[in-house]
């Protein structure tokens, strides 16, 4: 949609609501949004700017309202992936009006292993969006997951293109698309991982450990020269062993690193994500979807992961040879409700992991991620079911 013919003039007004803010919740609480930004908030007892009163206004029913979703970790829904939407810009367009339906309402477009060629059509394409309008969940920049990672642990990547870090495409893609690249996904322990890890942080790109065979004492030396994030934590990396820290060992001890995890009931067991925020704290989990093209469709097969063929049962993504998973069918607003039902995380600590905490992984919380005025008007609206009532990105509401 484009947001109901755009943002209304007057702005919109959301009252009698449970508002999540970083200071805690503001019970009975209203939040103005005009122009794409939060005009002004506040409590029951708070006063509404005067101009606030010719707002279109929402009832929020003593609901939920909490920041849209921050997803760094998403390859597609509704039928494409970032890799292949087409040169027109249509199937982006229709990634994020997918995604932002289930509430969210900033994304990183996510690769895949592939060439060199196809990364940097890839990446051209996702700035090429990036430059228009952007009626829908917003893509903020890009993940490349790959295609410098480990073959053992390959998972669904495709194996044809894995290869050692090199710097000079580092280097092209970053003189040609600046601002771009936000976050990298790469296996600490190849040759010449340490030095391009440094190399990314030095260009304000976060350095994330993925698919990965590393040792505990890799991947603290990697934290040493810049890694400051896991991808799909559990998944695609060396496990947990008492002698033998490994690469999950180092994520869960090492305060430095952000963990992403797919609480979606199958990547990961409740109780290990359980331990793992325990671990980390509500400050340093961030939920993903990794999400794929299959994302919204139905059952079958006749789908495709990277160019590797995918077989969807049950609304769960399997490479059809060998069974891998093959990233999910997940949605944002799906992960938030699993780790409040299942995980038994509270609405304030589930919503930083679903917002705040990538938005500030991503230099960019001083933008989103939280509801505070000045911030872009990226909200949800949720009743006590956690079912989403309405979502405004930009401060346009998303059907």
């Amino acid at each position: 949609m484009s947001g109901r013919e755009g943002q209304s003039r007057r702005g919109t007004l959301i009252a009698d609501a449970r508002i999540v803010t970083p200071g805690g919740v503001l019970d009975g609480g209203w939040i103005w949004l005009r122009g794409g930004e939060i005009a002004a908030i506040g409590g029951a007892s708070d006063p509404m700017p005067s101009a606030a009163s010719d707002a279109e206004r929402v009832d929020g029913g003593g609901g939920w309202a909490i920041p849209g979703f921050v997803d760094v970790h998403v390859h597609g829904g509704a039928g494409h992936d970032f890799m292949d939407a087409d040169d027109s810009l249509a199937g982006i367009a229709e990634i994020a009006r997918f995604h932002a339906r289930h509430g969210t309402t900033g994304m990183l477009a996510t690769s895949l292993t592939a060439s060199r060629e196809e990364l940097t059509a890839m990446i051209d394409r996702a700035s090429r969006y990036m430059a228009g309008d952007m009626p829908y969940a917003q893509v903020l920049g890009v993940h490349l997951e790959g295609p410098f990672v480990s073959l053992k642990w390959k998972g669904a990547q495709n194996p044809d293109y894995i290869g050692p870090p090199q710097l000079a495409w580092l280097d092209e893609w970053v003189g040609r698309y600046p601002g771009v690249l936000k976050l990298q996904t790469l296996a600490p322990e190849l040759p010449g991982a340490l030095d391009y890890i440094e190399r990314l942080a030095s260009y304000g790109i976060v350095p994330s450990a993925g698919h990965t065979d590393a040792t505990y004492e890799q991947i603290v030396a990697a934290a040493d020269r810049g890694l400051r994030h896991a991808v799909h934590t559990y998944n695609a990396m060396t496990p947990l062993h008492h002698r033998n820290p490994g690469t999950v060992g180092a994520v869960l001890s090492d305060d430095r690193i952000s963990a992403e995890v797919i609480a979606d009931g199958h990547h990961v067991h409740h109780a290990a994500i359980k331990v793992l925020t325990r671990a980390k704290g509500s400050a340093k989990v961030i939920l993903v979807t990794d999400a794929m093209a299959a994302a919204g469709m139905p059952d079958g097969e006749g789908y495709d992961l990277g160019g590797l063929p995918v077989v969807l049962t049950c609304g769960v993504a399997r490479l059809k040879d060998g069974g891998n998973l093959a990233g999910s069918t997940l949605t944002m607003i799906g992960a938030f409700r699993h780790m409040v039902r299942e995980v038994g995380i509270d609405v304030p600590s589930a919503s930083a992991m679903a917002s705040g905490n990538a938005a500030r992984q991503l230099g960019l919380g001083g933008v989103t991620g939280s509801l505070e005025a000045g911030k872009s008007a990226d909200v949800l609206l949720l009743d006590d079911a956690l079912e989403l009532r309405g979502v405004w990105a930009r401060g346009r509401l998303q059907d």
